[in-house]
């Protein structure tokens, strides 16, 4: 693989134990170049908190809009691929939020369908603004993430009953509205309802998601070894029905095909000298 940009710098960091139920991880980047630098964010079905310290950064969605970040925003759950801005300069710090974390930290998730907010929007206090010029004066970026831990501890509610169901079935071969919806003695449309409301998406939905992501791991292993991708075992082995419903779901998740994935992929472990 290619190295990264010597002026773009990026990496994860992991969230102590206690808050694993509520981040999968936080992602810093920062770029120290004389000029702006574009990153696609891939589709990850969790909605995010991102905080962004010098010049603006911006979104742009495959339908051309353009979101700017002033401090911080909330958005998600991300279904598909869209592209970032990072002018020079500039950083930014992002919390994800596991399964039904947003909901129980905000109370609600109705508006990620539609846009992006600024987070003191949803809670009707200027909690979050406050919360940036704090983060703007630490040094480093895992004393904010420690400092955000400890910021959201008083604002998280309890998991429920039903969600801490729903987040523990983790086997794709199982339907956890069904199971659920009987270990709960509720109907099967009520858990589908809370479901949607608490994560942001359906079972439906998440199981389209993982399906592709199944597709795209077995791509990306092949293409490593330098072999050529099987297409049709991977419709096999991922369960679509034949090829255009691969093709569908490339195009529904990256805006690309899945000729145009293999190049790319190809392109970054393969470069030219």
């Amino acid at each position: 693989m290619p190295d990264q940009l010597p002026e773009y710098h990026e990496f994860r960091i992991p969230v102590p134990q206690e808050f694993e139920n509520v981040f999968t991880h936080f992602y810093f980047a920062e770029n120290t170049s004389a000029g702006a630098i574009v990153k696609t964010l891939l589709p990850t079905y969790q909605t995010l908190l991102l905080f962004c310290f010098g010049e603006q950064a911006s979104m742009s969605t495959r339908e051309k809009t353009i979101i700017s970040v002033d401090k911080c925003i909330v958005f998600g759950p991300v279904r598909q691929a869209f592209d970032y801005m990072l002018p020079a300069g500039s950083s930014i710090l992002v919390a994800n939020f596991k399964d039904d974390a947003f909901f129980r930290f905000f109370g609600k998730l109705s508006f990620v369908h539609t846009t992006a907010k600024h987070p003191d929007q949803l809670l009707d206090e200027n909690c979050f603004t406050n919360l940036w010029y704090e983060l703007s004066h630490l040094q480093s970026a895992t004393e904010q993430v420690n400092h955000i831990l400890e910021f959201c501890i008083p604002y998280l509610q309890d998991q429920d009953t039903i969600s801490k169901l729903l987040s523990g079935i983790e086997n794709d071969h199982l339907n956890p509205i069904k199971i659920v919806s009987e270990q709960t003695n509720q109907t099967e449309r009520n858990i589908q309802r809370k479901q949607k409301e608490q994560f942001g998406y359906s079972i439906k939905e998440i199981n389209r998601y993982n399906r592709f992501l199944k597709a795209i791991k077995i791509i990306e292993k092949e293409t490593a070894k330098q072999e050529k991708v099987q297409w049709f075992h991977i419709i096999d082995e991922c369960g679509y029905y034949d090829q255009s419903q691969l093709i569908h779901d490339f195009k529904h998740f990256l805006n690309i095909s899945p000729a145009q994935y293999l190049k790319f992929q190809q392109d970054i472990c393969n470069p030219k000298s």
